[in-house]
């Protein structure tokens, strides 16, 4: 939103603080909290509910450190102050981190804004057997102090209260910021911590924070935290396949039985072929593997609730720092394993400018969520009667292989972008806490419900255009096969299948790889569609599909899909770059059509050729 809009009170706190916990308590909003810095540069605005008594204006502000900026998140904080539409200021601490967070509290004071100061975690503060003389602080700051428990919503009420007698005594206007040198701020800082120590008890020994900051001396240790890195990584990439069979196989016999129930109440006529093998044969084919996805976000909802994601930041920010990132970088490229475009946005958090090129540049090789029907429906051809573990454990292995391309490409960026000024990572670790079950299962389901949401109304107009394409013009007295190849789409397809075969290919999964380009997912709902899935009497779709495919011949009467093509296949996703989205958001996001156009031709080519050198390297030892 931009700053001219701005008007009434603004929230301004460090990242973690609760800031915009609080900021949803006041608007009825339902924006995110994460356990890291740097999730959002933007300025939120909402509207207090009318439980609270009459409306004020709210702007929830980035997470800052400090009002001296270094970086696009304290710009957009300063934006607001300077922008003379706020005429209060709450500002939010962690009461876990008062030595620290109070700082910020002396730079706003000196500003001019009327303002009042919010602690939150005072549970945390009660639980750890300490206490803190709000009174006493108050009379530090001059300033009203209020607790506010995010979890419940106490305090709020208060707060709404204060608010208003702080905007009778606030004018508005333009304000100006005066800048410290060194001197005033070791003094300021010093100062902080002398407030703390006055209003706050010591930790006894024994305490709860401290017991569970005795974690960070293996999940922070330069090696034993990386070790714990990558097998609490590899736990979740690997459940991603095993944990879901049950709830896919229950998702694969409903959409084949609605399919059946389709051909049977329609006739096998073009109307009922349309409903079965276009709409529910295409849709469900990615449908099934929404249990995936859920369990994919489930697991990055975990890491964030419990405080682990800011520690895996830092854990990574040495061997980002070799490859010309830092530990800044890790939000954006952790975000690319679910979806590429929020991911390539988050990147305007980072500060420096080499980072950031190398950053979106190397993030549409993460494993996005649109991969993983590929992936299992690749991996289940693969292994199909053997146990789950071997495919999870490849699963695992296509997360770290996609990783490890990302390294590949940042340590070339790395030799060719000239060295600016080194972005220096600087995070406040959150408190371990326990995640709560039902708020993780609903943002979970919601995270999903937008995937399908996104991806449900593309894949149905494809399966429309697509299933007219095969279909068109028909062609009376003629077998699928006949009719496929003489369609305006197997024409197409045949036009262009010598761009397919060194991958040892065919113009139907050449069809298919075209529409990845529309939505990776697409790919599957393509072969479903081509290959007529719902008119076989298989157990399920993914059966009817996978059998299919184990039928597939070339005009030779060679099998099509091959241990060698399907790695070919497998190769060509993992470095690909498919999404058109991806590419306009790169454009927006680096003003630079040159730069998009240079990692939309540089990925795809170095995909179809590794994939040609795999196939053909596979065939050479008889796969």
């Amino acid at each position: 939103m931009s700053t001219d809009q701005i008007s009434g009170i603004a929230l301004i706190g460090s990242p973690n603080c609760g800031k915009t916990t609080l900021f949803n308590w006041l608007t009825g909003s339902k924006f995110k909290t994460v356990n890291y810095a740097g999730s959002t540069v933007d300025c939120f605005r909402g509207r207090t509910l009318p439980v609270y008594g009459d409306g004020l204006d709210v702007v929830d502000t980035p997470g800052v450190y400090s009002l001296q900026p270094h970086g696009r998140d304290e710009e957009v904080t300063l934006d607001v102050l300077r922008s003379g539409g706020v005429r209060a200021v709450i500002v939010v601490i962690d009461g876990t981190q008062l030595n620290r967070q109070l700082y910020l509290v002396r730079q706003i004071q000196e500003i001019g804004i009327p303002l009042a100061v919010v602690v939150t975690m005072m549970d945390i503060v009660k639980e750890s057997g300490r206490t803190i003389d709000l009174e006493k602080l108050s009379e530090l700051v001059n300033a009203p102090v209020l607790p506010v428990d995010g979890r419940l919503g106490g305090g709020v009420q208060d707060l709404v209260d204060e608010a208003r007698l702080l905007l009778a005594h606030g004018v508005g206007g333009k304000v100006r910021l005066i800048e410290w040198d060194s001197a005033r701020i070791e003094k300021e800082v010093a100062i902080s911590e002398s407030w703390a120590r006055a209003v706050a008890a010591s930790l006894p020994e024994r305490g709860s924070l401290d017991y569970l900051r005795k974690w960070d001396r293996y999940l922070l240790h330069p090696v034993f935290g990386i070790f714990f890195f990558l097998l609490i990584m590899g736990t979740l990439f690997s459940s991603i396949f095993w944990a879901a069979a049950p709830l896919m196989e229950g998702v694969d016999y409903l959409f084949s039985q609605l399919a059946r129930g389709a051909l049977t109440l329609l006739g096998e006529g073009p109307l009922g072929s349309f409903v079965a093998n276009g709409v529910i044969s295409g849709i469900g084919a990615v449908i099934v593997f929404v249990p995936q996805i859920f369990i994919l976000f489930t697991g990055f909802t975990l890491l964030e609730d419990t405080g682990y994601l800011a520690r895996a930041a830092t854990v990574v920010d040495r061997p980002l720092h070799k490859l010309g990132m830092s530990g800044r970088a890790f939000v954006p490229i952790l975000s690319g394993f679910a979806c590429a475009v929020p991911a390539v946005m988050a990147t305007r958090n980072i500060r420096s400018w080499r980072e950031r090129w190398i950053t979106v540049f190397i993030i549409p090789f993460m494993t996005c969520s649109a991969r993983l029907p590929v992936y299992v429906l690749l991996l289940t051809f693969l292994f199909r009667g053997t146990d789950a573990w071997k495919a999870g454990l490849f699963m695992t292995a296509f997360y770290l292989g996609g990783a490890l391309l990302g390294v590949i490409a940042a340590a070339i960026l790395n030799r060719i972008l000239k060295t600016d000024n080194d972005s220096h990572f600087l995070m406040e670790l959150p408190l371990y806490r326990w995640p709560k079950a039902g708020f993780t299962l609903r943002l979970s389901a919601r995270r999903t419900y937008h995937y399908v949401k996104k991806a449900g109304p593309t894949i149905f107009v494809f399966v429309l255009l697509l299933w007219l394409g095969t279909h068109l013009p028909m062609r009376d007295g003629a077998t699928p096969t006949e009719q496929l190849a003489g369609s305006y789409v197997g024409r197409v397809g045949q036009m262009v299948e010598p761009v397919f075969k060194p991958m040892g290919l065919d113009w139907r999964v050449g069809l298919g790889m075209m529409s990845a380009f529309v939505a990776r997912e697409v790919f599957v709902s393509s072969l479903a569609v081509i290959f007529n899935i719902a008119d076989t009497e298989q157990d399920s779709l993914q059966h009817s599909l996978l059998k299919k495919m184990r039928d597939a011949k070339f005009a030779d009467g060679t099998a099509l899909f091959t241990v060698a093509s399907v790695s070919g296949l497998i190769v060509y996703f993992m470095i690909a770059l498919q999404c058109l989205s991806t590419t306009g958001v790169t454009w927006r996001e680096m003003a630079s059509w040159k730069f998009a156009a240079v990692q939309l031709v540089v990925m795809n080519v170095a995909a179809y050729l590794v994939a040609i050198a795999t196939v053909q390297g596979m065939r050479a030892f008889g796969f």
